[in-house]
């Protein structure tokens, strides 16, 4: 399995070890990496069987004014902007993501922020053979699950953690 990790995050596939399938032929990422894992699966001419979204970078349902405030903030301080990000992706339980801290750029915050999912490369996949598995928590201070649900409903798998946020926990 190859996995791409979150927005200033490395090592944090630990705390997926439960939903995450040790194959060859299984491409998984988290939130940011999600994004990544997508586009290696699209794009790959190597065979690809599963493809595990945690909680993938869903912003095209934000508008332009959300994901300026974002990037202004990432500039203002930027570590204050991560310990934040951290808090809201381990809501609601108190796990700390410190260990897991590589700070990213803000080129991978504004791809992150303006990445477009679409119907037709989710199409391409499903001809390819690819099955999507989608993992969610319905307490997600990041994304909008409930939209994401209905973005990806007719292409994934998908799973609800009814009392999980962003880290499925």
């Amino acid at each position: 399995m190859r996995y791409f990790n979150g927005f200033s995050l490395n090592g944090e596939e630990e705390l997926f070890k439960d939903i995450l399938i040790s194959s060859d032929y299984t491409l998984a990422g988290f939130s940011y990496g999600a994004i990544l894992a997508f586009e290696e699966a699209l794009n790959s001419k190597e065979r690809v069987d599963r493809l595990i979204l945690i909680s993938p970078a869903f912003f095209q349902n934000r508008d332009r004014r959300f994901k300026s405030l974002q990037l202004k903030a990432w500039e203002r301080n930027k570590e204050d902007y991560i310990l934040e990000f951290l808090n809201r992706c381990s809501f609601p339980t108190s796990i700390k993501l410190d260990k897991y801290l590589k700070i990213g750029t803000k080129e991978e915050l504004e791809t992150l922020l303006n990445y477009t999912w679409q119907i037709e490369k989710l199409k391409q996949l499903k001809q390819k053979g690819v099955t999507v598995e989608l993992f969610l928590g319905a307490k997600d201070k990041i994304i909008r699950s409930d939209e994401v649900l209905e973005f990806f409903g007719d292409f994934a798998v998908s799973y609800l953690f009814k009392e999980a946020g962003h880290i499925l926990r």
